[in-house]
């Protein structure tokens, strides 16, 4: 039986949406990055990628219409390469890499590339296209379909009695996990650094300049986190809520990919 192996890994540092290092660096650009630092790292030839899969829960704009195509041509890879995104909303990477790993087993292939991207800063903002995106048939159905992740995890939470304490604990002590492994470089292998042309606001003026940046770490950790700090935010929506800035997941750019090859072929690559 043909059996899939991942031989190498590489993504961008993630960055806080809007503010961040990467909020105005364009999708497939960002997605560039890791599938080119990824093959550099497999010792596959650009041209031995038969497929790049490509997870992506914000397909419009930047990262719109087949953005892993995009990703193709912004990586320089042959034209010859064919490519699709997969939305799974988050699993879409995962689906991604599955799905390469499916087309090596079953399908034929010896080398693909999988991964996903997101850019929030780009995508989610006034400029997101919410035109006729409510189905009234779905309305009827299940109106809870179109709830936000803050009042999905606000129904979690009151459905399994996850109180706010225990939110702001489990947050605090992942701030906390994260600190302990960045101190620790448990990251360092996995990040590339990435130079972007990034937006940045005056807070006094409210001018914006551009400015040339190299990112080489995640940006999202605050080590310096206390329970009393998370004890004091609002609930995003307000009225009895639970879910705060401080225990929510962060809005973040970012991308990452990995090589996955069929075993048997003659790459000397370590498995």
């Amino acid at each position: 039986m043909r059996e899939a192996v991942i031989v190498s890994t590489a993504r961008t540092p993630i960055a806080k949406a809007y503010r961040g290092a990467f909020n105005n660096l364009s999708g497939p650009t960002m997605a560039a990055h890791a599938i080119c630092a990824a093959i550099k790292r497999a010792g596959v030839e650009a041209a031995a990628v038969e497929d790049l899969i490509l997870g992506c829960a914000l397909t419009q704009g930047t990262t719109g219409i087949n953005v892993a195509r995009h990703a193709v041509m912004a990586a320089n890879l042959p034209v010859g390469v064919a490519a699709a995104t997969i939305d799974r909303q988050c699993a879409s990477g995962l689906s991604a890499i599955s799905a390469a790993a499916q087309q090596i087993v079953q399908e034929g292939l010896e080398v693909a590339v999988a991964g996903g991207l997101d850019s929030i800063s780009l995508v989610q903002n006034t400029h997101m296209n919410n035109y006729s995106y409510q189905d009234q048939r779905v309305l009827e159905l299940k109106p809870e379909f179109y709830h936000s992740m803050i009042q999905t995890a606000e129904t979690v939470a009151a459905r399994y009695h996850i109180s706010r304490a225990a939110q702001d604990e489990y947050a605090l002590a992942s701030q906390q996990k994260t600190a302990a492994a960045l101190r620790a470089g448990k990251f360092d292998a996995e990040i590339i650094p990435v130079t972007a042309t990034q937006v940045v606001s005056d807070k006094v003026t409210g001018e914006d300049s551009l400015q040339t940046v190299q990112l080489d770490h995640d940006e999202c950790n605050r080590p310096d986190t206390t329970l009393q700090q998370l004890a004091k935010l609002k609930p995003v929506l307000g009225g009895n809520g639970c879910i705060t800035a401080g225990n929510a997941s962060q809005l973040s750019d970012g991308a990452s990919a990995v090589v996955v090859l069929l075993r048997a072929t003659d790459y000397q690559v370590p498995i």
